[in-house]
């Protein structure tokens, strides 16, 4: 992708909410945020699983982990992990 082209956007939904239309590359953390959740953290480097979300049935640790491109959209929620 060339500098000047336009960012690729993804539609992101969180749990049941509406789909946002969120840039590909954007971390975890940050388009959390833009949907309105809070994802707890711990460490900030991906070794405790404080910050584990499922993206698409995926476990993702989102302190180091970014929204990725897919040719649907990508269906969001908290981890279920019972020591958290």
């Amino acid at each position: 992708m060339s500098p000047s082209s336009p960012s690729e956007q993804v539609p992101v939904c969180w749990d049941d909410g509406n789909p946002v239309s969120i840039t590909v590359g954007t971390p975890w953390l940050v388009a959390a945020q833009m949907l309105g959740h809070t994802i707890p953290t711990g460490c900030l480097y991906g070794s405790c699983g404080a910050c584990e979300i499922e993206v698409n049935g995926h476990v993702v640790r989102a302190c180091v982990s970014s929204v990725w491109g897919d040719k649907g959209s990508l269906k969001v929620g908290l981890a279920t992990d019972p020591y958290w």
